[in-house]
């Protein structure tokens, strides 16, 4: 297989041993249609040269990448659902195919599946995935990405010629195998199974894995455990931060869901914002509301409160507690930050309160989530709010001090910058919320028409494009 200079195979996941992972075997799909390739994210890793049909050979029938991987391997982990301890988890229609090297900045970067077919944790279920929360997945991540969240990228979706059966939407559906590119699966879970398991010598192996691949920076401290936790949970609470800011519920907070790099991934039932509402939830079953989009900080902190439980035995209970104490100041720090950035601003004097402001204005008065930022970028200009549908109502009540504050403010560098792309002389801003969603799948269920997908992509693109000034020099996980 022909790949370029700037494919670095690094696989550092099966050096940990056979306690994290089981040898398994890909499913045999009866077809392979390619429907989704990311070659800007194949281009970062080395794989943009290859052909079509060399893709579908590496991620539908999964023959191994190059000096890599031999045999995929299904992670175990264990995790809280919705609050709940379940021992019975496990990478179940998914694994872990491959590992490289970012050629960027150097990241280890992993190749993992969803709908690969069944493993030793499927239990009851066929391990699967439907071609529409394929569909879902790439959009979500997409989305985020464009708003700067740091997510996985979907790789590849191919569809695979099955007919699923499931009770959640019309059935039978199409099949799709799916491949994630992330900053590694190491996941809360990951660590629970182990203290669980009372595998202590296990549980130090993949702490000091995850200082030397991900948190180096960990490795010089006194404590390199709690230093470690403590870069953790401030990465988590950053990644809130950054949901808030996009207007994101992810829907399945568990704490298998959360990897120790603070990136976003595994997209099953979310939703962005139409108007912001703290009691907003994305997951059907969600009844009782502990996932909405106002609680989402509090389950993540709860999540790192777990880490700290699985680390007692390896560093002290004080040190772990000061690094939960972190993720607050984390938290509010990066939301100051990003909302600022995302209005073209520079925090200065009483930036807090103007923070605290527009969100409160955004709630009391039912402003589309992404419209406020849309017709407010750049200092609330008048020219953009005359031009707005909600002009009256930013004329007066919750907005009047809110508007004074974005006028006094200083703006950012890169918002003219930002104010010049095309983007933002358009009608309104790019959203993609249920309905937007349920748009792009139907031709693809009724027809067969791809059209409307691709041609959300690269909306979203557009708006990732005219977005990424704001959000100053792109840090890991982002194309420069």
């Amino acid at each position: 297989m022909p790949v370029s200079n700037a494919y670095h195979p690094d696989p550092r996941h099966p050096t940990l041993g056979g306690a994290f992972y089981d040898v398994v075997a890909a499913a045999d799909f009866p077809m392979a249609t390619l429907r989704f390739r990311n070659d800007r994210w194949a281009a970062r890793v080395g794989l943009d040269t290859l052909t079509d049909d060399e893709w579908i050979a590496h991620f539908a029938r999964f023959e191994p990448l190059p000096g890599n991987i031999p045999q995929p391997l299904a992670l175990r982990y264990h995790g809280h659902q919705f609050r709940v301890y379940n021992p019975d988890l496990g990478d179940g229609r998914g694994f872990l195919f491959a590992q490289m090297r970012d050629h960027v900045d150097g990241r280890l970067l992993d190749l993992g599946t969803k709908g690969s077919g069944r493993t030793p944790w499927s239990r009851t279920a066929d391990g699967r995935l439907t071609l529409k929360g394929g569909v879902r997945e790439i959009l979500a991540t997409e989305m985020l990405e464009a708003q700067g969240v740091y997510t996985s990228k979907t790789f590849s979706l191919i569809e695979t010629g099955e007919d699923l059966a499931r009770h959640d939407e019309p059935s039978p559906t199409r099949s799709a195998v799916m491949v994630r590119l992330s900053h590694g699966h190491v996941r809360i879970g990951t660590f629970q199974r182990l203290a669980a398991l009372e595998q202590k010598d296990d549980l130090k192996r993949l702490v000091d894995y995850c200082i030397e691949q991900y948190w180096p920076g960990a490795a010089g401290a006194a404590d390199p455990v709690a230093a470690f936790f403590t870069l953790a949970v401030e990465a988590i609470a950053r990644m809130g931060a950054d949901w808030w800011v996009a207007g994101f519920v992810h829907g399945v907070l568990n704490t298998d869901n959360t990897t120790i790099t603070g990136e976003s991934f595994d997209y099953g039932p979310w939703r962005f914002l139409p108007t912001l509402d703290p009691a907003f939830t994305a997951a059907y079953f969600d009844h009782s509301g502990l996932y909405a989009f106002g609680r989402q900080a509090p389950q993540l902190f709860w999540n790192c409160e777990r880490l700290a439980g699985c680390l007692l035995e390896l560093s002290s209970e004080a040190e772990l507690v000061k690094g939960l104490e972190a993720f607050q100041p984390a938290f509010l720090n990066q939301l100051e930050s990003r909302t600022h950035a995302k209005l073209g601003l520079v925090p200065g004097a009483g930036a807090r309160e103007l923070v605290q402001g527009f969100y409160d204005a955004l709630h009391k008065s039912q402003v589309p989530y992404e419209r406020a930022f849309f017709d407010l970028i750049g200092g609330a200009p008048p020219e953009r709010i005359a031009a707005s549908p909600h002009r009256e109502t930013y004329a007066g009540g919750p907005w009047s001090g809110v508007i004074a504050m974005l006028r006094g403010a200083r703006l950012s560098p890169a918002a003219a910058t930002a104010l010049a792309h095309p983007y933002f002389d358009g009608d309104g801003p790019c959203t993609i919320l249920i309905d937007e969603m349920e748009a792009t799948w139907s031709p693809i269920a009724e027809t067969d028409d791809w059209s409307a997908l691709y041609r959300k992509i690269d909306e979203i693109r557009g708006l990732g494009a005219a977005l990424a000034p704001l959000f100053g020099p792109t840090g890991p996980g982002f194309l420069g």
